[in-house]
């Protein structure tokens, strides 16, 4: 049960570095054992599924899960935490989507938007090219990308079907099926 004085966060889990799906399967679990070391705990965890590294051709196949936690931290706080789990693990920002040891994104804080409505719009509606290489200034929340992946959206709806993103209005379980096929069937169950 949530206590009402912690909040509510949705996380996505991924690796790629770690010699194949057990390695990679075994760096989430260890990310999550550090993460639930401190002041987060562990509500519910989707199962691990290997994912196309994205874009396509960047690197090794993922291994992809989403955890929901509870904190009494802030959505600042518990990025800041994440980005610590990443480093401790030996995660190096040498390129945007680029593989990872380890890569802990923050999804979304039950309804909050993050900084705003209009900044979170102008992130959603970027273009592919700037995607690939900008990156915010601040937290945004919900993740601006969260509603195009796959590799995020099948484990998402293990754990939260029904959470609804704030701004769309559209479940995960809907976001998820308006995906194309081939990007749905590209994510198999560990």
């Amino acid at each position: 049960m949530q206590r009402a004085d912690n909040n509510r966060f949705l996380l996505a889990l991924g690796a790629n570095m770690g010699g194949g799906a057990a390695g990679n399967a075994a760096l989430l679990r260890q990310a999550l054992d550090r993460l639930t070391a401190g002041q987060c705990t562990l509500a519910t965890l989707s199962g691990f599924h290997v994912t196309p590294a994205f874009p396509a051709g960047s690197g090794p196949d993922f291994v992809n899960a989403c955890a929901a936690v509870d904190s009494v931290l802030s959505a600042r706080a518990l990025l800041d935490r994440l980005h610590e789990v990443e480093a401790a693990m030996g995660r190096q920002r040498i390129r945007r989507w680029g593989p990872r040891v380890i890569d802990l994104d923050l999804l979304a804080m039950g309804d909050a938007i993050l900084p705003d409505a209009a900044f979170l719009r102008d992130w959603m509606a970027l273009p592919p090219a700037r995607q690939a290489s900008e990156a915010p200034d601040r937290l945004i929340l919900p993740h601006p990308r969260l509603h195009e992946r796959a590799f995020v959206l099948v484990p998402l709806a293990e754990i939260a079907p029904d959470w609804r993103h704030p701004l769309t209005g559209q479940t995960v379980a809907a976001m998820r099926d308006a995906l194309p096929a081939e990007a749905l069937m590209a994510v198999r169950r560990l």
